[in-house]
């Protein structure tokens, strides 16, 4: 399980997460939904993109931050297929289209507006995720 260490740095991590919520949404009104931050950047006019792109870069330097001040290497880069690896990426991005947002999004902004939608939204990619988890270790015997 964890560590007492881990579990500070899941704790803390957890914390910036929801502070970073709170004042993106008191500060200017939106909604920290990764998804949805990243697609607006392609169709939002260049004067609405700067919060866009502090918000992305300042979660790169939260991780750079983080390993730096810790210590603790870097996760390894996937050692899966490029085509599986983009058909995941393909699959991800039709799921928070058909869902109108993404597990940031629903799991963490919307649950804590108890948003109907987002408590539905959250249970379902929850299921999912722990059906096909099930599916893919135990049925088809794949370590993923």
């Amino acid at each position: 399980m964890f560590d007492s260490v881990s579990f500070i740095h899941v704790l803390g991590g957890g914390a910036l997460i929801g502070l970073a919520a709170v004042v993106l949404f008191a500060g200017i009104g939106r909604i920290a939904g990764i998804c949805g931050i990243a697609f607006s950047l392609i169709a939002a006019p260049v004067t609405k993109q700067a919060w866009r792109i502090l918000f992305i870069l300042g979660l790169v330097a939260g991780s750079l931050l983080f390993h730096a001040l810790s210590g603790q290497e870097y996760p390894p880069a996937p050692d899966t297929s490029l085509p599986l690896l983009i058909i995941g990426g393909l699959l991800v991005g039709f799921g928070t289209a058909m869902g109108n947002g993404c597990t940031s999004g629903h799991g963490i902004c919307g649950i804590s507006r108890f948003s109907t939608r987002s408590i539905v939204a959250t249970l379902t990619f929850m299921a999912a995720a722990i059906v096909s988890m099930y599916v893919f270790r135990h049925l088809l015997g794949w370590s993923i």
